[in-house]
């Protein structure tokens, strides 16, 4: 066997790991999001679009925000490239001390800003977090918040606990581990929340981080998982984490400060516009998380490695083949709960909106949908940044985006801005259905910012990435681009056809039948959107095919 051959074989193997593990952590985020679903018509019933909702909402930015900064996306981003040197060289006991030295002193940073928001939460949540909430609400907010502190401490670790486990290579505890907390959650919505009201979820929530940290122990077992109380202040690897990690959070500081400042905005538009910004931005979610988040927390130990080796050509090629799997999945995704999204909203709500309600939740959903793809995109093309250990490229282009979301937010969703809201009413006359009291114009107008800003920020990496590794695939990412949006119109033109054709000889008669029709124009969807791909020859899916289902020796 030559080289070439070999080195063939190589690429084609890791391909057929990283798609079968992909569609592992997909099967594990889809049971998540089922049961969220599930949260959210209880929550939907009990609460509605209203005060409670938009309390609870607002209760969970800052702790989410301590969580993201301190334990989430920064600490796995800049922990798996230098935590998988370790381990592709041999040197466990460095490894695990490094392990050791952050465990000890991200909890010990997360215990101490907690105690810090605790206290000050009045002040934070009357002058930034939702400052145009009435004073029950504002208290109902500060309770919450409080409760809410109690995960973020056990996040802590636990998000640690991830990045171990996907630098084996191992994703499918860390992939359950959101399933765990949605369990929690579901608990309290279930069970607490007739006792407790909403402050039920927030104990939920709690008891869900608790499952999220204890479901991934028994991995941390399997690979020998060494832990000391040493929090390392003179291990140079440590501060090197801790200098990879500060350009990520001041980035995923800036796209948790985009949603502080929707919210805010959102807290003056009148009752149900803080929950309405975020069902619709839950909705997205869905899509969103099944495909670019499952890709890139694949990918990611994958491009770090080939990173380390200098493969500029397999850094290409996976992260190439990376971004056609989400353009041929989110695309037909994001026209789809477009399409879709009217009857989707009306099966979860089960009659707990009104007709303005539904619009409000509508106008969003549709705003943040057309940002779904580049959502998605982000994932892959920010951690070809990371892998190559540049945090600052990202954080930067962040920051672009981020200027772009701020003045568009105050723009679109200003009263008197005439113009932009005139804009926003026409885009909204060639969706279905949409309401166009000014409050929805106000609200998709903040999800529209969102979308934008967010374009901005991948084309701005893509055109770096591109001069930096001499080519990203670029002909193959244009003919995918368009053969996958032309299968998408289609499958649009036909759902609306069958849409039309349900209306016209079936009555709305309840539940049953919006579950079926739902049912039936998606698989509809989804076949046409399979036919078209096939007549349009896109190559993409019977490589995908063949990488998930086909054994080695096919």
């Amino acid at each position: 066997m030559t080289s070439k051959t070999r080195k063939r074989a190589l690429q084609t193997q890791r391909a057929r790991r990283i798609a079968r593990s992909t569609l592992t952590v997909m099967l594990a985020f889809g049971a998540a999001k089922l049961i969220s679903l599930l949260q959210t018509l209880i929550i939907a019933q009990a609460f509605g679009v209203g005060r409670d909702l938009d309390a609870y909402v607002a209760a969970n930015r800052i702790p989410e925000l301590i969580v993201i900064l301190i334990s989430g996306g920064a600490l796995s981003h800049a922990f798996i490239p230098v935590f998988s040197g370790f381990l592709a060289t041999g040197d466990d006991e460095s490894a695990w001390r490094l392990s050791s030295n952050l465990i000890n002193m991200i909890f010990a940073l997360a215990l101490v800003i907690s105690l810090i928001v605790f206290v000050l939460s009045p002040w934070l949540v009357a002058n930034a977090v939702a400052p145009g909430f009435d004073e029950s609400t504002a208290q109902i907010t500060v309770d919450m918040m409080r409760i809410l502190l109690l995960s973020t401490i056990i996040f802590a670790v636990s998000g640690i606990f991830s990045g171990i486990l996907n630098s084996y290579q191992h994703f499918l505890l860390p992939a359950l581990a959101p399933i765990m907390f949605d369990i929690g959650i579901l608990f309290g919505v279930i069970f607490l929340l007739p006792r407790f009201g909403v402050h039920g979820i927030a104990y939920g929530a709690v008891l869900g981080s608790a499952l999220h940290l204890g479901i991934q122990v028994p991995g941390l077992f399997r690979y020998k998982m060494r832990w000391r109380l040493d929090f390392g202040w003179r291990n140079p690897h440590l501060w090197r984490v801790i200098r990879l990690m500060l350009p990520r959070i001041g980035g995923l500081g800036v796209f948790s400060l985009n949603f502080l400042v929707m919210n805010n905005i959102a807290s003056r538009l009148g009752v149900g516009s803080v929950s309405a910004l975020d069902w619709g931005w839950r909705l997205m979610q869905i899509p969103q998380t099944l495909i670019g988040t499952a890709m890139g927390i694949v990918i990611f130990p994958t491009l770090a490695a080939l990173s380390e080796v200098e493969d500029l050509e397999g850094k290409r090629g996976a992260m190439s083949g990376a971004l056609r799997f989400i353009l041929i999945s989110s695309t037909p995704a994001a026209i789809g709960l477009i399409v879709l999204g009217r009857p989707l909203i009306s099966l979860l709500e089960r009659g707990a909106f009104d007709a303005s309600a539904s619009a409000l939740v509508y106008s969003a959903l549709t705003m943040f949908t057309l940002g779904l793809i580049v959502h998605s995109a982000l994932e892959v093309i920010a951690r070809s940044f990371y892998a190559d250990k540049d945090t600052l490229t990202p954080l930067f282009a962040a920051l672009g985006g981020a200027l772009i979301n701020f003045v568009l937010a105050w723009l679109l969703s200003d009263v008197e801005t005439v113009a932009a809201n005139s804009l926003l009413n026409n885009i909204a006359r060639s969706l279905p259905s949409l309401a166009l009291a000014p409050a929805v114009g106000r609200v998709s107008g903040l999800a529209l910012a969102n979308s934008l800003g967010v374009m901005f920020e991948v084309v701005s990496l893509l055109i770096i990435l591109r001069r930096r590794w001499r080519g990203i695939g670029e002909s193959a990412l244009a003919n995918c681009v368009i053969k996958t949006l032309a299968a998408s119109l289609i499958m649009a033109a036909v759902i609306v056809a069958a849409d039309a054709l349900w209306a016209s000889l079936v009555p709305q008669r309840g539940l049953a039948f919006t579950i079926a029709r739902l049912a039936l124009e998606a698989s509809l969807g989804v076949a046409v959107f399979l036919i078209a791909a096939l007549l349009l020859r896109m190559q993409e899916l019977s490589e995908l095919w063949r990488m998930v289902f086909h054994r080695p020796s096919e």
